[in-house]
């Protein structure tokens, strides 16, 4: 990413200006000319040089480390997408935001639910379950349900035989990979993140194929794929898998659409027909 030093200089002097003194603990005084804080006192609370601050507000400047942009954001009481903005313009990536762990919005799952007729799962960046449409149910099976530590797709995936028999023989190195390289990216955003470290090892200790696919150190961000479901009851079927990212960075809404005009959407429907009729008998 290139450093935007006019862009910054102007962001930073905008918000030094609307900042009013009392909101960082400053006495204004009655001879305060300047609107908003000063450039020293705005240095004095980064930590940093009046020099150097100067010259990032002149668009003469170094690149300033991630270290002093955190430092400014506190001293700026800059909002999050305030902070990103600023890491951006200084020519960083933003850090990663507040992770949402198991908790799913309410709004995220009135949408899961609205998609009666398309199988749809939220799963987190590791991999694990957080919730399932009924649709998703009928062609996976209720993951839910399962004890928590089970429950992410990585781990049953390399320890559980049961789950790769949903899908063609031909194609079980290719989702190897493609889980292991997933979830290499996770582990590198989340930085040392005990949870991480814990599933990658338990992961090494019990799967041998996992562990020699981690020494690889492949890395591929799943976005979208092609995917062959083989269901019990119904057969083969094609879908195409859109992950969407939400609002939190460690949670994706993954839908499974047919490619239009296939067989799998004829078989899209009698899933919901028979997977419907399944829970009923399940309930008399």
């Amino acid at each position: 990413m290139d450093m935007d030093r006019r862009e910054l200089a102007d962001f930073l002097r905008r918000s030094r200006e609307r900042l009013r003194p009392r909101e960082v603990g400053l006495t204004e005084g009655p001879r305060r000319r300047t609107p908003g804080l000063r450039r020293e006192e705005v240095s004095q609370l980064a930590g940093m040089s009046a020099d150097y601050y100067m010259r990032l507000e002149q668009a003469r400047s170094p690149q300033p480390s991630t270290q002093l942009l955190r430092s400014l954001a506190r001293a700026l009481r800059l909002t999050e997408d305030e902070r990103d903005h600023l890491y951006v313009l200084a020519g960083h990536r933003p850090p990663a935001g507040p992770f949402a762990g198991e908790h799913v919005r309410p709004g995220l799952l009135y949408l899961l639910d609205r998609l009666h007729d398309t199988p749809a799962t939220i799963i987190g960046d590791l991999g694990d379950v957080l919730a399932q449409n009924s649709m998703s149910e009928f062609l996976f099976g209720c993951v839910c349900t399962v004890e928590p530590g089970d429950r992410n797709i990585v781990w049953r995936w390399f320890t559980d035989p049961f789950v790769r028999e949903a899908y063609p023989e031909a194609e079980h190195e290719h989702y190897s990979r493609l889980h292991v390289a997933d979830l290499r990216a996770a582990v590198a955003r989340r930085g040392t993140d005990a949870v991480a470290s814990a599933l990658v090892g338990r992961l090494r200790e019990a799967s041998d194929e996992f562990a020699r696919l981690w020494e690889r150190h492949e890395v591929a961000v799943r976005r979208s794929s092609r995917m062959k479901v083989l269901h019990p009851e119904i057969g083969a079927m094609e879908f195409d898998a859109e992950i969407l990212l939400t609002p939190a960075e460690d949670q994706r809404l993954v839908v499974f659409t047919p490619p239009p005009g296939s067989p799998a959407v004829e078989a899209l429907e009698l899933l919901g027909v028979i997977g419907a009729d399944t829970v009923h008998r399940s309930h008399v």
